[in-house]
């Protein structure tokens, strides 16, 4: 039985041509929530850009990627920051041999070193506010908890040496997020459950992206939107209709979850 439900944002709840939830998704989610069970946000958004749900409510959310998760909106119940030692090599990295865009994601704000095309397109694709430019050393005066970073697939493997105690989980071309080693989707949502004391057998999961990929394997089942890549949907249990054409209400229907 499912108890609980897991929605990515971008590319799933969202689309990427209107930047909504679509008002059959929107009645979907408010039906679980009526037939008692949970539903819950992972994003690799910082709560204060989650901008698109308008108001639908959401019993907690995993966000940065599982670095940060909240029961409701405001209790905090996990916190993971990536070591300083890991921004030191990332600036010394920009300083000696090549600079790219990053964001640096704290828990109350975010800024980037400096904006470019890349970063522009990837703001209005994702109706996402342009973050305040500051100077790269300002990332190692107070805590950050994930790097949205503007580096290629290509130049990846050798960005990501300087960085070991990091890892890159990429859902989109021209740019990845960077968490602490061993963070993830799954682990924040091992830390919600454990909260309500639901086991991962009984939840379900929406995701589309490579981010989406361990929250996918994690839950009882992992649905990966049709828009999703081959390889996402390698990792589901099952595969449904894209972001624009109700994926989330085919799948909850498919699987008879909440009275749909």
């Amino acid at each position: 039985m499912i108890k609980a439900v897991f929605f990515d944002i971008d590319g799933t709840l969202v689309s990427f041509h209107t930047h909504r939830v679509s008002e059959a998704t929107r009645q979907a989610i408010r039906q679980l929530r009526t037939q008692g069970i949970k539903v819950f946000i992972a994003t690799g958004r910082h709560l204060q850009v989650i901008n698109n749900l308008g108001d639908l409510e959401f019993d907690g959310y995993v966000t940065l990627n599982g670095s940060c998760c909240y029961i409701g909106r405001d209790r905090v119940i996990y916190r993971r920051m990536i070591p300083e030692i890991a921004l030191e090599h990332l600036i010394k990295y920009q300083e000696e041999k090549e600079t790219f865009p990053c964001i640096f994601v704290r828990e109350k704000d975010m800024f980037i070193n400096y904006n470019n095309q890349h970063t522009r397109e990837v703001f209005r694709m994702l109706d996402f506010p342009e973050p305040v430019v500051k100077d790269i050393h300002e990332a190692t005066r107070e805590g950050v908890f994930q790097l949205i970073a503007f580096f290629s697939e290509q130049q990846e493997d050798r960005i990501m040496q300087a960085l070991p105690e990091c890892e890159a989980t990429r859902w989109n071309p021209l740019f990845t997020d960077v968490v602490p080693v061993g963070g993830n989707k799954s682990i924040g949502m091992e830390k919600i459950l454990a909260y309500f004391g639901i086991s991962r057998e009984e939840t379900m999961a929406f995701g589309d992206g490579g981010n989406d990929i361990p929250m996918l394997e994690y839950a009882g089942i992992g649905v990966a939107m049709g828009n999703a890549s081959e390889e996402v949907q390698r990792h589901a249990d099952f595969v449904t209709s894209g972001v624009d054409d109700e994926g989330i209400v085919h799948a909850l229907k498919h699987f008879h979850i909440g009275g749909l």
